[in-house]
């Protein structure tokens, strides 16, 4: 019988190597230009060439680095044009969380919604930029995950990724306090909503968040 033990570790190996490697990406650990050395990767992680080459693959396919002949995998850099395009998918994307499939409200997602919200408490009374940017990332899964529809959530967090590292960039032209506190409105809003078990309305907080971001980020 064939052994699905191997191929779910495998798996589970890439998925780890992936999200590392796009949380560090979009974190900015790995900057825009930023050339990714599968010598020095593969040392890091413990792993062959093969897998990380897959996964450098699949990060290619979604955008966050681009392979050149000669000179190896580079980080990419997002454009304004590809901002605005990105960002109107994602407010639409957004809206149809709360429409399509949504899952049953529990006492476990009102939970982690509170915790959310307490978080973003603490973050008020000591800004940090790279733990705001970290937060935002989980939290955006925590939305994606409101419903069962697959190809929505795998849809949603390509684009998400796309342009998740934009606002650390922009962080010197922008007031960080601010950020936050527009960022905790936004949780106590959906906290709001989920306590009274509307994740439509969770939907559309998210939505009419993601569309202002870009208008600031556009700068206005």
């Amino acid at each position: 019988m064939p052994d699905y033990t191997q191929d779910t570790d495998a798996r589970e190996r890439f998925l780890r190597l992936h999200s590392a490697l796009r949380e560090r990406i979009c974190l900015l650990d790995y900057p825009p230009g930023a050339r990714l050395s599968e010598e020095v990767l593969a040392g890091e992680f413990g792993t062959s060439r093969t897998p990380l080459r897959r996964v450098l693959a699949r990060l290619e396919d979604e955008g966050l680095v681009i392979s050149r002949h000669g000179v190896g995998t580079l980080v990419t850099d997002v454009d304004i044009g590809e901002m605005a395009r990105t960002y109107d998918l994602r407010r639409e994307l957004a809206g149809l969380v709360g429409r399509l499939s949504p899952v049953p409200m529990t006492d476990a997602i009102l939970t982690e919604a509170r915790r959310f919200a307490d978080r973003g408490r603490m973050l008020q009374t000591a800004p940090d930029a790279r733990e705001f940017a970290r937060m935002n990332m989980e939290y955006f899964h925590f939305g994606a995950a409101l419903t069962t529809n697959e190809a929505l959530r795998e849809t949603s967090e390509r684009l998400y990724y796309r342009t998740a590292r934009i606002w650390l960039k922009s962080i010197p032209r922008m007031d960080l306090h601010a950020e936050v506190a527009i960022f905790l409105s936004e949780l106590d809003q959906n906290l709001t909503a989920i306590e009274n078990g509307d994740l439509m309305a969770a939907a559309l907080i998210r939505q009419a968040h993601i569309s202002m971001c870009f208008t600031r980020l556009a700068g206005g």
